[in-house]
């Protein structure tokens, strides 16, 4: 039902600027990424975009520059599967940056074949939950100083499909991709939720939303039965700048100021699933991924 109302409400628009501000945003040289950096900039901030690959970046960079007219758009080197490239990429913020207001977790892989990251986690586990884990890590001090602020996590419907194995974090004794997909997504929401509850009174919020079945590179790894069946659903689906707009309305709408730990899909708070909800979960996913990631982080 809440889908069915969003299809007919007014499409969500803000005038809201944000100079003076500065926002950190993963893979944003492509897809919705690249539109929420353009949107951003256009507001007045100061744009971070964190890539792999950096050819592409200084392409995405230039392009947003020119769509913007902001000149304060900068690209930098980071690779979520590796945690020496995370560290590095968060020493260099620390350093260099005096505020930090908005850092969205957007980058992700999206069922892909099996594979492990330079820490050996599996790829999208690793990617799309643990890399985003430490980057928050290591920069919430200065996020922290930097209140009000807030943190997106870019989840998916497909968290909804998902469950969190504890036991088997890493898809080792079996691996699915589309539920190692799933897990990752649900972890996101998990780590928004708990971060919240961290953070209360500090100034910093967060955010996780479902961007929409979005027109993008993610979907490389698909195979052609898969791709048939979104080609069929192509009239529902979005672009990239139509799937950018619930990161937007996340990282500036005014109402969602005390609101934290929610879930978003087309510009409005929406229902997760159950496990979504889970704080037991929630908090045992916390205690592993700090294990993992060697973090004491209470």
């Amino acid at each position: 039902m809440q889908a069915l109302r969003n299809l007919f409400r007014a499409p969500w628009s803000s005038d809201v600027k944000l100079d003076g501000q500065t926002a950190v945003i993963t893979g944003a040289n492509t897809g919705i990424g690249k539109e929420t950096a353009i949107d951003l900039a256009k507001r007045g901030a100061r744009v971070i975009l964190a890539c792999r690959d950096m050819e592409k970046a200084q392409a995405a960079v230039t392009e947003i520059i020119e769509s913007s007219g902001n000149d304060s758009v900068v690209c930098m080197k980071l690779d979520l599967s590796d945690s020496k490239s995370i560290r590095e990429f968060a020493e260099e913020i620390n350093k260099n940056e005096a505020k930090l207001n908005l850092l969205i977790n957007n980058a992700g892989v999206m069922v892909c074949p099996y594979g492990k990251t330079a820490d050996g986690f599996e790829m999208q586990i690793g990617v799309n939950h643990f890399g985003h884990f430490l980057l928050t890590y290591l920069l919430i001090d200065l996020i922290k100083r930097s209140a009000p602020a807030r943190i997106i996590n870019v989840s998916s419907m497909a968290h909804s499909w998902g469950s969190i194995s504890l036991e088997d974090i890493n898809s080792e004794k079996s691996y699915n991709k589309s539920k190692a997909y799933a897990q990752s997504k649900l972890a996101n929401v998990l780590f928004t939720r708990s971060l919240a509850k961290r953070l209360e009174g500090t100034g910093v919020t967060t955010y996780s939303l479902h961007p929409g079945v979005v027109q993008t590179d993610l979907w490389r790894h698909l195979s052609a039965p898969e791709r048939f069946f979104i080609s069929i659903a192509r009239p529902f689906t979005k672009n990239s700048i139509q799937g950018a707009q619930t990161t937007i309305y996340c990282a500036v709408e005014p109402s969602l100021e005390k609101e934290s730990g929610g879930y978003y899909s087309d510009c409005a708070p929406a229902s997760c699933s159950a496990a979504g909800k889970d704080d037991e979960l929630a908090q045992k996913l916390w205690e592993l991924s700090c294990k993992m990631l060697s973090l004491s982080w209470d």
